[in-house]
C-alpha cells in the first residue's frame, strides 16, 4: 500500500494523544462513613483543618492530619467509587469523553488552541491518568529542599496502596529494547526511581485491570477526625481582617448540589489553617476569587481585594507531549505507560499501544481518540463540535487494520516555557483562561526534536521490526501523523523534513500542567500563602517544574509528606509550651 493510502486509512487517528498519568477500583468499594453528599451539611460547622480539593494532594494530606485533628475535606466532584469508566484500564479515556455535567472530568482549552482536561472527581487526576506510577530525581528532592528521609518515606506509604508493577508484553518490550538500541542506556529494570536510561516503571493500575487512586488513600484516615463532602464547590475564602496586622484566613464557603450555601470555619487555635489543594487551574482560581491576586483582575470582576498578588496565575506550564503513530502488521496489546527512557538531553520517551481503549468500542484509539476531545492545535474560532464530529466520523470510517498499533512519544522535561492564568468569571465552576506558551523558550523546542529523532531510531531498530510496515518510511509515519485530516491548523509540507515544525504542528498535553502558585512567588518553602496567614497551597500549583517523568506519585507523596511536617510542627509547638 503506497504512502497516499496509508495516509487515507490512518489519517483519523491523530487526532492527539492526551495523557494523565495514574486511579480506583469501583469493585473493592471501600466502606468510608465519613464520605458524604454536601446536601447532608448544617449550614455552619467548625474544623481544625479545611482542605479544598480531594484530588492527588487533598486526600493524602486529609488522611494524615485526621490522625490528631478534625478535619473538613471539600470535593467539588462525586466519589470515583462504583464507576467503571474509572476502575477499569480496559475503558481508559471514556471518563475523559464524558462531556456531561457529573462527568470527572471537566474540558477545558488553553489560550494556545491545546485541548486539556482537569479532574472532577475525589481523587483528582489519578482518576483519569495512564497510570505510570515514578518518583521524582533525587537532584529534584534536593532542589526543592525537601527532607529526603521523610519524602522516601512518604512515597513508600502512598505505593503500599496504589502502586504496582506492571506485566510487560510484546509492544512494550519492543520499545524497551527499542529503547537501548537508541542508545538510552542502561536498562534499570523495574523501579519506582527516576535514573537515567531505560526503565520498567510502577502502575496504578493492579495485576486485574483494576485502577487504585489517590481516594484510596483515605483508608490512613481517622475516620473520627475526617468529613469529606462531596459535591461542594468552594466560592470563596473568607478572611479576618481588621485589627490584624495582615488578613488572617478564618473560614470558606461553599455550595451543595442544589446551590444551598454552607459556611464551614476554624476552630479558634494559633496553629489552625486552611489549605488549598485544587490543582494547577483551581487553587490560583480560589485564591483570585477570595481576593488574593492581581488587584486589576480582581477589579474587572468586582472582588474586593484582600491582598495584591501579582505572581498569583504567573508561571504556568504545561509540558509538551508530540507522538508518532505506528500502524503494526502484527496484533498488539492494550497498553498505557509502562516503559519510560530518561534521556540525558531532557526529554522522556513513552509508548502506548492496542485499541478498545475508551467505552469498550472496538473501534476507538482510547487515549488517542478525538473522542477526549484531542483535536491538537486547534485555532480558537474552529474549535466546534462539528470539527471534533467530524474527526469521530472519520476515525469511525477506517480499515480495522488502522487499529492495529501504537503510539510512541515524547515529553519534554521541565519546561522552561510559562504562562499565566485569569479567571473569566466568578463561579468556581467556571474554567478560568490559561496559556501555556508552548516552545517560547528556544530549550524546549531542542529537546522535542532530538525526542522525537530518538523515537525515529525506536522505529527503525531490530526490536521493533515486527510492528512496522516495510513500505513505511519514517517521513512517511511523520507526515500521517502531521496530516491528520482533523488537525484544523495550516498544513506545513515541511513536517516530515523539519522536526522543529513537526514537533510545532504536533504538540499535544500529556496533563502534567502546574504552576499558578509557585513556590517563592505565592506560597514560602512551607507552602504558607505569602501576606496572609493561616492559609497555605499545598499541590502541583506550587511546582516550577514537573517532577520526574510523571508527577503523580510525587503530589501524592507531597501530600503525605507536608500532612506530617505540619503534625510534627504542632506537636513540637505543643510541647515546648508545655
Amino acid at each position: 500500500m503506497g504512502t497516499i493510502g496509508w495516509w487515507k486509512l490512518f489519517g483519523a487517528a491523530f487526532a492527539g494523544i492526551l495523557f494523565f498519568h495514574g486511579f480506583c477500583t469501583s469493585e473493592n468499594a471501600p466502606n468510608y462513613t465519613f464520605m458524604h453528599n454536601a446536601t447532608s451539611a448544617p449550614p455552619i460547622s467548625y474544623y481544625d483543618y479545611i482542605i479544598v480539593g480531594g484530588g492527588t494532594a487533598g486526600c493524602p494530606l486529609a488522611a494524615t492530619l485526621s490522625q490528631n485533628y478534625s478535619v473538613l475535606l471539600l470535593e467539588r466532584g462525586g466519589s470515583p467509587y462504583g464507576n467503571p469508566n474509572i476502575s477499569n484500564l480496559a475503558a481508559f479515556g471514556a471518563a475523559l469523553s464524558d462531556l456531561s455535567s457529573t462527568s470527572p472530568s471537566q474540558r477545558f482549552i488553553s489560550q494556545d488552541g491545546v485541548i486539556n482536561a482537569r479532574a472532577r472527581v475525589l481523587g483528582g487526576g489519578s482518576c483519569l491518568n495512564a497510570g505510570f506510577y515514578t518518583r521524582a530525581a533525587p537532584y529534584y528532592v534536593r532542589e526543592v529542599g525537601w527532607d529526603g528521609r521523610l519524602a522516601n518515606e512518604s512515597y513508600e506509604w502512598v505505593e503500599r496502596v496504589v502502586a504496582f508493577e506492571p506485566p510487560i508484553k510484546q509492544w512494550q518490550s519492543a520499545v524497551r529494547d527499542g529503547l537501548l538500541e537508541a542508545g538510552v542506556v542502561p536498562f534499570n529494570g523495574f523501579t519506582y526511581d527516576h535514573m537515567y536510561g531505560t526503565k520498567v516503571g510502577g502502575t496504578i493500575f493492579d495485576q486485574d485491570g483494576l485502577r487504585h487512586t489517590a481516594a484510596d488513600l483515605l483508608q490512613y484516615a481517622n475516620p473520627n477526625g475526617l468529613t469529606v463532602l462531596l459535591h461542594a464547590p468552594v466560592h470563596k475564602i473568607l478572611f479576618r481582617i481588621k485589627g490584624k496586622p495582615r488578613p488572617v484566613a478564618r473560614g470558606v464557603v461553599f455550595r451543595d448540589a442544589s446551590g444551598v450555601k454552607h459556611k464551614a470555619f476554624l476552630k479558634s487555635g494559633p496553629k489552625n489553617e486552611i489549605i488549598i489543594s485544587s490543582g494547577a487551574l483551581g487553587s490560583p482560581q480560589l485564591l483570585m476569587l477570595s481576593g488574593v491576586g492581581p488587584a486589576d483582575q480582581l477589579k474587572a470582576h468586582n472582588i474586593t481585594i484582600v491582598l495584591n498578588q501579582p505572581l498569583v496565575g504567573q508561571g504556568m506550564s504545561d509540558n509538551p507531549m508530540n507522538a508518532v503513530f505506528i500502524p503494526s502488521p502484527a496484533p498488539v496489546e492494550v497498553s498505557l505507560i509502562q516503559v519510560v527512557g530518561i534521556t540525558q538531553f531532557g526529554s522522556y520517551i513513552e509508548a502506548a499501544s492496542g485499541a478498545n481503549f475508551a467505552g469498550g468500542s472496538p473501534r476507538d484509539y482510547g487515549m488517542f481518540s478525538p473522542k477526549i476531545g484531542q483535536l491538537s492545535t486547534v485555532p480558537p474560532k474552529e474549535r466546534t463540535p462539528e470539527a471534533l464530529a467530524k474527526a469521530v466520523e472519520l476515525e469511525a470510517n477506517l480499515d480495522e487494520a488502522a487499529f492495529k498499533g501504537g503510539f510512541v512519544l515524547e515529553k519534554v522535561m521541565g519546561p522552561l516555557s510559562t504562562g499565566h492564568l485569569e479567571i473569566l468569571t466568578r463561579n468556581p465552576n467556571d474554567n478560568p483562561s490559561v496559556t501555556f506558551n508552548y516552545f517560547k523558550e528556544p530549550l524546549d523546542l531542542q529537546r522535542c526534536v532530538q525526542g522525537i529523532s530518538t523515537i525515529e531510531k525506536i522505529i527503525e531498530s531490530k526490536a521493533f521490526s515486527k510492528f512496522r510496515y516495510d513500505s513505511l518510511t519514517i517521513p512517511a509515519l511523520l507526515n500521517m501523523t502531521a496530516s491528520s485530516p482533523i488537525n484544523l491548523l495550516p498544513k506545513h509540507a515541511n513536517a516530515s523534513t523539519s522536526l522543529e515544525q513537526y514537533c510545532k504542528d504536533t504538540v499535544m498535553t500529556i496533563w502534567h500542567y502546574h504552576g499558578g502558585c509557585q513556590v517563592g512567588k505565592v506560597v514560602d518553602h512551607d507552602y504558607k500563602v505569602l501576606g496572609v496567614d493561616a492559609l497555605r497551597v499545598i499541590d502541583g500549583s506550587t511546582f516550577n517544574y514537573s517532577p520526574g517523568t510523571n508527577p503523580q506519585a510525587t503530589v501524592m507523596m507531597l501530600g503525605r509528606y507536608m500532612g506530617v511536617r505540619i503534625l510534627s510542627e504542632r506537636l513540637n509547638g505543643d510541647t515546648q509550651n508545655n
